[in-house]
């Protein structure tokens, strides 16, 4: 610890000299930082070291002058205490030594602070929609010269169309983190290399401090900046830990595709920062912006929204399938058959058969409860919740209804006709407990004769175990890997 060493960034020079740190800022303008005069990197230095008293007050202990030949100041110093190498985050993560308790205290160390950050309207600006989507705009357009050179290009353009996908549709999910609280003054560039393991507690050092909008961010986007940098450190499992024990503390209850968006927006700014380290010369820089970007793409990916539409005759299992489907992946579950009871003020179990197009399953009643189950499903999708959809979807009209739904929300829509043949149908619906449905056989029968072909769903072979039948619609949703 106590030996001369020195460190570099791209935008500061690091020098270690016994127990203390000095980092001195480079005079450049990357166009989201201006260190390019004196002036400025003297009142970064200063902003420094307040903003990062908030984590760490007994490591920043202030800003020295650097003096010329003339006595007078040409530059300024952060100093600071220094922390031993060894127990940086980064290198515990490399060594695969254990770091789940350090990763538990940081989790509950940045939702206390959320808890009580600064807040008001210029800064919930920041954490809005369209705020957002100019930061990522911004990025795409730092980054599109490397295309071909530091970033592969078809790799940058799927993370641009599937980033600007989610974002025009989630609106009044952001509205909503604004409402709830979310958007404070955080610390924005939580990095593995900056958190250091100590015995008596984690030390967060180098908030981002260059520009305050930066760091006016929703807590989980803070958050996953570390979950991005552990996955890209190879510990995807404890980025996962890290982001659960976050939203523990912080009673934080948002969609999991918002956890995968700020994941994958913090690897391409990093990505961005790699491509710029890339044309300083930086040998390492080109792969490590690959490795981000695939990082990037690959929650995307995974974060998509989605519309699940799973249809199909009685006794085809489409019931089962979908709230299988729901569970397995953890997402909202709208039943047409529980919503046409509710609309009727009728219990989910309670008994309504009538005659084929009759009573409560009338062409009338029919579209009214496919026009609830899209009002529902829309909300869900527009706050970021893939929603699974269990209902018959035997009119073309009503199915296109949710075609429409999910081209306005900018959702995927997936569809699966479940199929089995009817000797099992008709045994199930013999058998089965009773439930929402009133479908009998010959509901069922009258239902064939009248379904409109639906060639555009999936088939789903569903005469066998659930288990089988969900493997099929699983298969169907798993994103394809990055390409090399």
């Amino acid at each position: 610890m106590t030996g001369a060493a020195v460190s570099e960034t791209h935008c500061g020079i690091v020098f270690f000299a016994g127990d203390r740190a000095y980092k001195l800022k480079k005079p450049v303008d990357l166009g989201f930082l201006d260190f390019s005069s004196r002036e400025l990197r003297e009142r970064a230095c200063h902003r420094e070291v307040e903003l990062n008293r908030r984590f760490a007050p007994d490591v920043y202990l202030g800003v020295a002058d650097v003096s010329g030949p003339d006595g007078r100041p040409c530059d300024h110093l952060v100093v600071m205490r220094r922390m031993p190498s060894e127990r940086r985050l980064s290198a515990l993560v490399r060594d695969h030594a254990p770091v789940d308790d350090a990763l538990r205290g940081i989790a509950r160390i940045l939702a206390a602070w959320h808890a009580r950050a600064p807040r008001g309207p210029h800064i919930s600006a920041q954490g809005a929609r369209d705020a957002l989507r100019a930061r990522w705009r911004q990025s795409f357009d730092q980054v599109r010269p490397f295309h071909g050179r530091a970033i592969d290009a078809a790799r940058a353009t799927e993370i641009e169309n599937l980033a600007l996908a989610f974002l025009a549709g989630r609106e009044p999910l952001f509205d909503a983190r604004i409402t709830a609280g979310h958007v404070a003054d955080g610390h924005g560039d939580l990095l593995a290399t900056d958190i250091f393991c100590l015995d008596d507690g984690p030390r967060i050092l180098d908030c981002l401090e260059f520009d305050d909008r930066l760091r006016f961010l929703d807590g989980l986007d803070d958050a996953a900046f570390l979950a991005m940098d552990l996955e890209r450190l190879g510990a995807p499992d404890s980025a996962d830990r890290f982001l659960d024990w976050y939203v523990e503390y912080a009673a934080d209850p948002a969609p999991r595709s918002l956890r995968h968006h700020y994941i994958a927006y913090r690897a391409f700014v990093r990505a961005k920062i790699a491509c710029l380290r890339h044309a300083q010369g930086d040998p390492d820089a080109a792969a490590e912006a690959d490795t981000l970007a695939r990082v990037a793409l690959r929650h995307l990916r995974a974060g998509k929204v989605r519309l699940l539409m799973v249809g199909g005759l009685p006794g085809t299992g489409k019931t089962t399938l979908a709230g299988a489907l729901a569970d397995r992946l953890g997402c909202a579950l709208l039943c047409s058959d529980r919503v046409r009871k509710e609309l009727a003020g009728l219990a989910p179990s309670a008994p309504a058969a009538a005659p084929y197009g009759t009573g409560l399953y009338s062409p009338e009643w029919t579209r009214r409860t496919y026009r609830e189950l899209a009002a529902r499903a829309d909300r869900l999708l527009r706050l970021g919740e893939t929603v699974v959809l269990d209902a018959s979807c035997t009119s073309a009209p009503d199915r296109a209804v949710f075609v429409g739904l999910a081209d306005e929300a900018h959702a995927e829509l997936l569809a699966f006709r479940c199929e089995t043949p009817p000797d099992i149908a008709a045994a199930r619906i013999r058998t089965r407990p009773h439930g929402p449905s009133d479908a009998d056989a010959g509901i069922a029968t009258a239902m064939s004769a009248h379904a409109a072909p639906w060639p555009e769903a999936a088939p789903i072979d569903t005469s066998g175990p659930l288990g089988k039948a969900l493997e099929q619609a699983l298969a169907l949703l798993t994103p394809a890997p990055p390409r090399p």
